[in-house]
């Protein structure tokens, strides 16, 4: 599980302080990929959720790796302009990195709620000189301000495609904040032949496992809920779902080349458990 959730007085997705005294998902998030941007409540949960699942890591590792693969791809497409919401703490290489290693003039725009994650924002906008990035502090709940942000104009051309990036955001955001007509409204404001790259946590590999994720999690004030294959092929309705559609993200185009697998071996699909998919709007 990835991006930030609601904390007591926060928004659907993203805590409005740095309190480091409670669990925090993005700080968990980066515990699981290694990283060192976290406090001992986050440990201390991340243990919990470790001993509930022990292969968290690798499901974590995993997607972070889709996301490579889903960037990478959507720039040897042609497609100049990133739109990556839900950002979390950064990690490298972040998605600007892979979007301009194939195109240096990439444009990318990281947009996330979280002060944590603004606090280390620097760490994104280290753009080619040929490319640009930007940073928006917004909340996913409300997309029209978010759209409206004039950094997101700033920097992205709305009338050409533009790939949004969802990644492990949505299963922090609960069904009482509508998070299709989110993804509706989200898609609705870009150009034809545009893209959305989504992953999603599910329970479907091992319910009873994820369960336990889920409630630990909740226990923790960090609230959301974890979909269905078929609940998550629902947020590319109106989509062109690229082959192999919403899969397993291990097993979406997994890569060849071992600097961009991260995880390698046989992986079961209730270590990952995250649904993937990537699709292009006619």
């Amino acid at each position: 599980m990835n991006n930030p959730s609601q904390q007591d007085g926060g928004s659907a997705y993203g805590g409005n302080d740095l309190d480091s005294s409670r669990p925090h998902s993005a700080r968990m998030y980066d515990y699981f990929l290694g990283g060192k941007d976290n406090y001992l409540p986050d440990r201390q949960a991340a243990g919990k959720v470790l001993a509930a699942w022990p292969s968290v890591m690798v499901g974590a590792r995993t997607n972070r790796a889709f996301m490579h693969r889903a960037t990478r791809l959507l720039a040897e497409r042609g497609i100049r302009q990133f739109l990556d919401i839900g950002t979390g703490i950064p990690t490298r290489p972040n998605l600007h990195e892979v979007a301009q290693g194939v195109a240096p003039e990439a444009r990318v725009v990281y947009a996330d709620f979280d002060p944590i994650v603004l606090r280390q924002a620097q760490a994104l906008l280290s753009s080619t000189a040929e490319g640009r990035t930007s940073y928006v502090q917004a909340d996913v709940t409300d997309p029209a301000t978010l759209l409206a942000a004039p950094e997101l104009n700033e920097t992205l051309d709305f009338s050409q495609p533009v790939a949004l990036s969802l990644n492990a955001l949505l299963h922090f955001v609960a069904d009482e904040h509508r998070p299709y007509d989110i993804v509706q409204q989200l898609v609705g404001a870009l150009a034809p032949g545009s893209y959305l790259s989504l992953s999603h946590v599910t329970t479907d590999a091992d319910p009873e496992t994820l369960g336990r994720v889920q409630e630990i999690y909740h226990s923790s004030g960090i609230n959301g809920k974890l979909r269905t294959k078929p609940e998550v092929e629902e947020f590319f309705t109106g989509l062109e779902l690229l082959e192999p559609g919403v899969e397993m993200a291990h097993r979406w185009r997994p890569s060849e080349d071992p600097e961009h697998q991260v995880v390698t071996g046989h992986v079961e699909d209730a270590e990952v458990s995250v649904w993937a998919g990537v699709a292009r709007k006619p």
